[in-house]
């Protein structure tokens, strides 16, 4: 997993609200266990028409989209399942940041353990962000911010393991193992006591 520090990217906006796991991906593209290829079944659903052509309204189809890293999406994102697939996808696909007023708190861990970066905004930033499809944006992990090429800039949280977490690139198993020397010296006392 990439370490993830500053990202400066262009937006895609899929303003709909509560978007669940099962429209990120269907469940038809869950038969492996391998990340690689999932990117495109990415909302498959919205993206595609019954005979598989990409439908040119939808916004990830749009020429514009190309290269854009940063989904800003509309309230209560990744809401339903638990799949560990959604994240996977959205990654394949390139994203590295969804943006929305609330996340759903399964999908988060789920994306952050990936190295994909949840960000909250409050609901004027993120109206703004909406109302601005193609945005340029700036977030800074380590300072908690999302700036607009305009100089407004919105903070965001994060809990404080799971900033660790993508600041270093690792997920909690890295971060277990990163810990071994602490855990030996540990174990070391408490068998002499």
């Amino acid at each position: 997993m990439e370490a993830f520090r500053t990202l400066e990217s262009r937006t895609v906006v899929l303003p709909q609200e509560n978007i669940d796991t099962d429209q990120i991906i269907p469940a038809r593209f869950l038969k492996g266990t391998d990340k690689a290829g999932l990117g495109r079944g990415l909302f498959a659903g919205w993206r595609y028409d019954e005979g598989g052509r990409p439908r040119p309204e939808f916004p990830l189809n749009a020429p514009e989209a190309k290269g854009a890293q940063v989904l800003v999406a509309g309230d209560n994102f990744g809401c339903g399942s638990s799949r560990e697939h959604a994240p996977w996808a959205l990654i394949d696909h390139g994203f590295k940041a969804v943006v929305s007023s609330a996340i759903a708190d399964i999908f988060r861990r789920n994306a952050v353990m990936n190295g994909l970066l949840p960000v909250v905004l409050d609901r004027p930033a993120h109206r703004r962000l909406l109302a601005s499809p193609g945005a340029k944006v700036i977030i800074d992990l380590e300072a908690q911010t999302l700036s607009l090429e305009d100089g407004v800039t919105a903070s965001f949280s994060i809990d404080p393991f799971a900033r660790h977490c993508l600041l270093n690139g690792i997920d909690e198993l890295g971060f277990l193992l990163g810990q071994r020397d602490a855990i030996r010296a540990y174990e070391g006392e408490r068998c002499a006591r």
